[in-house]
């Protein structure tokens, strides 16, 4: 008989938003008349910049020509949107990256998790807590990870908590770890991250052997001209770290799906024997036998990002989401909440009032102004006591939102 990967069953209960969208609809199905405003999942609501649907379009009209018709695309990406994006993200913030260590994909939430692809099972892996669900889970799925315990931590893994006190940034293991999940500006907290405290993780990471995981899904929400939006704006950072970007949240792309990792052609890992392996070459071989690459279509559309009209059209997106979250934060903030991110991040870090647990107040929001969030404890066990807010949605909705929480629940 046919046997399964044993290490699915050490996963904790459900994904969390899977786990949100079954309480939604049990609410929804029993109050089919209730207005409920999702500030939940980090999906935006706004439409496609006009750069990029009129590359997209004009995509499709190529697609229906002889000459110009597309098939299998390279798999790394194409080499006019790879050298775009090392142009204008990399190369004009002083940062040494070249298109050909860029591979294009159909998500950083794919990438983060497929980069386990090519790194063995003893890795001692750090990730702080709360952190990005998908880290955690799908090391699980990979065998890296022991059982959990009471309170969801995996055995195996090293946690470094994040709370106001340390303004949810991370303090440097006093032991040696291998892999290194950092996310800045952070989900789900919303803190951002200083050159110098980079710099103090790039220096850690190169005296030990380490390799930085770096997500920034959310850097082109930066708008302090004093934040790096890369780790490779970090002297020696090209030899111990693997960056994540996505075109989702800054131009829209959740549900046409295009990111990009970088892999410097720098950097290296131990083989069994003691050898140095340049882990761009893993990569890339990871990526041509399982991937067959992002559609020409889509990949235009991504290109139009960089066009001045793209530009324009992206930061007009950006300074809407941005704007969705002050409101969210002074709001909640001159309600008696005590609030944290939401400023250089579409994401608003909440404290919950009165003693109430993470599910304990979404499931109050929900019931009682029919307005949804994300509970801090599925973010992992420090984010108990904490809720997260996304500005992605409308601003009247954003707006009601807030309306029905500081105005019709009873906070304090």
């Amino acid at each position: 008989m046919a046997s399964i990967n044993d290490n699915y069953l050490k996963l904790k209960a459900g994904y969390l938003f899977p786990e949100i969208a079954r309480r939604v609809n049990a609410f929804t199905n029993a109050n089919p008349n209730a207005q409920v405003i999702k500030l939940g999942i980090g999906d935006v609501t706004e439409p496609l910049p006009l750069a990029c649907r009129q590359a997209m379009a004009k995509a499709i009209d190529d697609m229906g020509d002889r000459q110009t018709f597309k098939g299998y695309g390279p798999e790394q990406g194409y080499a006019w949107l790879r050298e775009k994006i090392a142009q204008h993200d990399f190369q004009a913030r002083g940062c040494e990256v070249s298109a050909e260590e860029i591979f294009i994909s159909d998500g950083s939430k794919c990438d983060t998790g497929n980069i386990l692809d090519i790194f063995g099972k003893n890795n001692t892996i750090a990730v702080t807590d709360p952190v990005y669900p998908v880290y955690v889970d799908t090391n699980v799925m990979a065998g890296h990870t022991g059982d959990a315990n009471d309170k969801g931590e995996y055995g195996g893994l090293v946690y470094l908590p994040i709370s106001a006190e340390n303004e949810f940034t991370a303090a440097i293991p006093s032991q040696k770890v291998d892999l290194i999940y950092l996310c800045f500006p952070n989900n789900p907290t919303g803190a951002t991250a200083t050159k110098a405290y980079l710099k103090d993780w790039v220096d850690y990471a190169l005296a030990h052997g380490s390799i930085i995981f770096f997500d920034a899904a959310y850097e082109a929400f930066i708008t302090d001209p004093t934040l790096p939006h890369s780790i490779y704006e970090i002297e020696g950072a090209r030899n111990c770290a693997i960056e994540f970007r996505s075109f989702s949240k800054n131009a829209g792309f959740t549900g046409t799906r295009c990111a990009f990792t970088v892999v410097p052609k720098t950097l290296t890992a131990k083989a069994a024997d003691g050898s140095d392996v340049e882990l761009w070459k893993l990569w890339n071989r990871r990526q041509s036998t399982k991937f067959n690459g992002v559609s020409y279509i889509i990949q235009r559309g991504a290109e139009a990002v960089y066009s001045p009209e793209g530009q324009a059209q992206v930061q007009e997106l950006i300074a809407f989401y941005l704007e969705n979250a002050r409101i969210i934060r002074e709001k909640l903030a001159a309600a008696g909440l005590m609030v944290y991110g939401g400023v250089n991040a579409p994401y608003v870090w909440v404290k919950t009032p009165d003693g109430l647990s993470s599910w304990d107040f979404f499931d109050k929001l929900l019931h009682t102004v029919n307005v949804v969030g994300t509970p801090g404890s599925g973010f992992g066990a420090a984010g108990e006591g904490y809720f997260r807010i996304s500005a992605f949605n409308s601003r009247s909705n954003v707006e009601e939102a807030m309306e029905r929480i500081t105005s019709t629940l009873k906070l304090g």
